[in-house]
């Protein structure tokens, strides 16, 4: 047993798998403009509960503001020998910036672009309806987890020159996701 116990904690470590452990962001007192409620609740959640950060109800009291818009779209992947659609792509882009209480750009605006493939049939529409709000969620929470992960690259309110935070932006189309 406990030899099982030894090689499990052996393989984990060596596959490289770490627990999330606490974030120390630069900012102490975080307000989020925009975005949705959903959105915004998992943000302060993950914020508050994985470092010493407080997300703030007023942009008066913040360190920094973080902005957020989202946009949701539905595309055709594939058609049938008929045109019927068989399957759809459904994307999710969370646009993000981060601004210090002086104005300076802490992070300048950036996107998280991401997509999901899903199979289509008239004869399951309510159904498929709810399978793409599940997957819109998923996407959602999925694009907050990235935003934490990206928050902590900023390592001071005022940045020497050429220490600023890289804007990410996808630079081409997103592939179709593989089936």
């Amino acid at each position: 047993m406990l030899l099982t116990l030894a090689c499990s904690v052996l393989m984990l470590s060596a596959c490289g798998f770490q627990l999330r452990g606490q974030q120390d962001y630069a900012f102490k007192r975080l307000f989020i403009a925009g975005g949705s409620p959903a959105a915004n609740a998992r943000l302060t959640r993950l914020v508050q509960g994985g470092s010493d950060t407080v997300v703030v109800s007023s942009v008066a009291n913040a360190d920094a503001t973080l902005t957020l818009a989202e946009g949701r779209g539905l595309s055709t992947l594939t058609l049938n020998s008929l045109g019927v659609v068989e399957e759809y792509q459904i994307n999710l882009s969370m646009s993000y910036s981060l601004v210090g209480k002086d104005g300076t750009v802490l992070i300048p605006s950036s996107v998280i672009s991401l997509n999901r493939a899903m199979t289509y049939s008239d004869q399951y529409s309510q159904a498929k309806v709810a399978e793409s709000d599940i997957l819109f969620n998923d996407m959602e929470s999925d694009a907050i987890d990235q935003l934490t992960r990206r928050l902590s690259i900023v390592r001071s309110l005022h940045p020497a020159p050429g220490q600023e935070a890289p804007a990410v932006v996808p630079r081409a189309p997103l592939p179709p996701p593989p089936l």
